[in-house]
Formats: structure tokens, sequence, C-alpha cells
């Protein structure tokens, strides 16, 4: 039997982004799954804000060329690579001029939501997933985490259900606390539709808010972590109603737990660990 694959997909990571307490659970806990006997794989956007040079990004042009289409527009995707060496673990940045060049990641420097946030989300949750595909590795476990993955979920239950890549894959979707008072637009789910898909897919997304992009990646998902001590009244009573199996939220980010979980998530021998 060979080793259990764990995809990561988030809008942060540390060293190259450290906005939340999400930046420090994915960078921990790639790394102590890869020493338990994992396979690992991390995807995140690159955002304009993270230094190419001191980081040490380049882009990996057998993965770059692809399109991502929303609406009516294709939109080039660029994939770039960096190395942690003192994990021996590389991340996927996913590159593009319009939605990410730029100096701040969701508000602009007076403090503005981006208008296009929406397209900017959905351009990474499925440039997340045709990435995946033409590395040709099929992850096991897809864990999620942060608002900006929320369709992932949706997308992987629907269009790429069959899809020899991630037919197998079990999705796990990590909560935060609260993450911004605007909403991603009134057109959000009906953009959100990729070919293949109908619009009652993305129904539960339709509110745009950042409650209702988790309680619907939620609904998707086969399992949820809370990844921190204080989450939205409305999703905490989502997730209890919804009885999916989940995984507590432990101040010590205690990863034994996670892999635990993570076994019993890749088995089918779904429980809620306390």
């Amino acid at each position: 039997m060979g080793k259990t694959k764990l995809l990561f997909i988030t809008h942060e990571m540390s060293p190259f982004l450290e906005i939340t307490k999400i930046s420090e659970i994915t960078r921990q806990l790639p790394q102590a799954m890869q020493d338990k006997g994992f396979e690992i794989r991390i995807l995140m956007p690159r955002f304009g804000n993270i230094n190419e040079r001191r980081n040490r990004l380049h882009e990996v042009i057998r993965l770059s060329g692809m399109n991502i289409v929303i609406g009516e527009n294709d939109n080039p995707l660029i994939i770039k690579v960096a190395s942690i060496p003192s994990a021996r673990m590389q991340v996927y940045f996913l590159d593009n001029e319009d939605y990410f060049q730029r100096k701040h990641v969701f508000n602009d420097g007076k403090g503005k939501f981006y208008a296009d946030n929406d397209e900017r989300t959905i351009f990474f949750c499925k440039g997340a997933l045709e990435t995946v595909k033409k590395l040709g590795w099929s992850p096991d476990i897809v864990h999620c985490h942060g608002w900006m993955t929320s369709l992932v979920p949706a997308y992987l239950k629907t269009i790429y259900k069959d899809d020899p890549t991630f037919k197998d894959s079990k999705i796990v979707y990590s909560l935060y606390p609260h993450s911004f008072n605007e909403t991603l637009g009134a057109d959000f789910a009906k953009k959100a539709v990729m070919k293949g898909m109908q619009e009652a897919d993305t129904v539960n997304y339709a509110d745009a808010s950042s409650v209702a992009l988790d309680k619907a990646a939620i609904d998707y998902a086969d399992a949820v972590v809370f990844g921190a001590e204080t989450i939205h009244d409305e999703v905490l009573n989502f997730v209890k109603n919804s009885d999916k199996p989940t995984l507590d939220y432990n101040s010590t980010l205690d990863l034994e737990n996670y892999y635990n979980f993570y076994q019993e998530v890749a088995s089918d021998i779904l429980i809620s660990v306390a």
C-alpha cells in the first residue's frame, strides 16, 4: 500500500504570507504529516506582496500555460514553485497578472475590499484543481484552509467527481474566525458555475458572505476541522446539525490528532475526534 497523499490548499502560509493563524497551521501541519510518511503537495496564490527573489520562486513551465475560464474571459494561469529546504517541501503558487499582481491581498491600500475578490476566488479554486490534474497526482485527501478555498469542495463533488485524479479524494474543510464583513457580490454563485455544472450546484453560495461560503463548503465536505477556538455561531450550529465528522480545535496544535483524523478520513472510518 502506497503513501497517503495529502493536498493542502490555502491562501496563506508562513514564511511566504502571514496574515492570520492559518499561515502557522499550514506551515507546521504539512511538515508534520510528511514526517509521518504522508506524501504532501501545497498550493496557494502568488499574491503580489510575496517577494519572488527572497523566496526564490521560479516558474514551472510544464505546468503553466492553462487558461481558467470565468464568464466569457480566459484567464492565463502561471504556476511557480518555491522550496522550504529545512522541511524538504515544495509549495506551488498560482499566479495571474490581473488577479494577483498587486501590493495588497484582499483589501486595497485604503482598506476597501477588492471588487474582484469573487473572480479571484473562482480562479484560485478552479486553477488549483487543474494544476493538480496536470501534476498527474491523485490526492487521497484534499484539505482546504480559509474562505478563499471554499469552492473547492463544490467543484470536487460536481464537475470533478468522476475525474480519475479526484474521484476517490476525501475533502476536509478547516473553519477559522469570521473573515470579512463584505460579500463577494450578488453574482458570485452564478459566476462560480463552471461548464458541466448546474446553477443549483452553487446556490448555497448565493449570499456570498463569509458565513455562506463556510456553510456551503461544509455541505460538500466529508469532514470538518475547527482551526480556531472562536467560530461564528451560525457556522458552528450548521456543523453540529450537519452531522459531519469533526476534529475539535486544540490550542497546542496537536498534530497527532490530525494524523489520526486523516487516517480515519482516508479509510472511511469517519468519527468525530475530540
